[in-house]
């Protein structure tokens, strides 16, 4: 697409710093970062919701983000790491290119994510399974 800023960095249009590339995504720093490191992990190919990547190239960036969470932690900075990929505006997604977010993070960083928990009714839990099986396609 071309008024989308991640096709436009694929396209070299953009030069960021790049942590990794290879042919099916790549990874740049976030520009606005949660905490320092904090990297995208984007598909080369143009996918406005996670449900259009292919498989092979959805597997591939969750495991580049794994990589990149691991090398986090290895420069002792950070304990740990989040992979998230909102979908669709309703999820935070802002950027309508499909995305991962590997986020560093710290015991003492004051990042939360502020999830309520919600109970449910006797019997909600299972027609609620039961309703996802329902719509589940997996090929």
């Amino acid at each position: 697409m071309s008024d989308c800023i991640f096709c436009k960095i694929a396209a070299g249009e953009t030069p960021p710093a790049n942590i990794y590339e290879d042919p099916l995504p790549y990874a740049p720093p976030d520009l606005g970062p949660i905490n320092f490191g904090h990297t995208l992990v984007i598909p080369k190919e143009h996918h406005e919701s996670a449900s259009t990547i292919p498989e092979s190239t959805a597997g591939r960036m969750f495991r580049v983000g794994s990589r990149i969470g691991i090398a986090l932690k290895r420069q002792d900075l950070y304990d740990a790491f989040n992979l998230h990929l909102a979908d669709g505006t309703a999820a935070g997604q802002v950027v309508m290119h499909a995305h991962l977010h590997v986020i560093p993070r710290g015991v003492e960083d004051t990042f939360r994510w502020n999830w309520r928990q919600l109970k449910y009714a006797d019997g909600e839990m299972e027609a609620t399974a039961r309703a996802i099986i329902s719509k589940l396609k997996l090929d």
